[in-house]
């Protein structure tokens, strides 16, 4: 059975996607922790970010590094912070957690509330900061 990011992927189920190329899909968390906070995924549905291919994997990062830059343009902070977390979907993604202390990016039990007009204002802004 499909991951929910390989239905995203697949046009499925609709996300606010803020980048996106023939091989790699950036799209902002619906349950994120500081705004801006977005996930990245290869488009090819492998359960464990080390069990990519090598190829796959370096690709998603060099794609994470662009994403990454257009959210610090987008959203005021001191970093993007990186994190490999979650087993509840399997597909292999990267969290980039805009932030300001350490703290915002390890507290992942404080989840943020936004309307999806807000989400709608925070995907246009990042995505277009994002040179692919």
């Amino acid at each position: 059975m499909a991951s929910i990011f390989t239905k995203i992927v697949n046009g499925e189920i609709s996300a606010y996607k803020v980048a996106e190329d023939e091989n790699y899909l950036a799209f902002l968390d619906i349950f994120p922790v500081a705004k801006g906070h977005t996930l990245v995924i290869p488009k090819k549905e492998v359960d464990y970010l080390f069990d990519l291919d090598d190829e796959t994997y370096l690709g998603l990062q060099q794609f994470a590094k662009k994403v990454a830059a257009g959210i610090k343009k987008a959203i005021p902070c001191q970093k993007v912070g990186v994190m490999v977390l979650g087993l509840e979907v399997p597909h292999a993604h990267i969290h980039l957690v805009p932030m300001q202390t350490e703290a915002d990016l390890l507290n992942f039990s404080d989840k943020k509330k936004f309307s999806p007009e807000e989400f709608a204002e925070i995907t246009k802004k990042i995505a277009q900061q994002i040179e692919l």
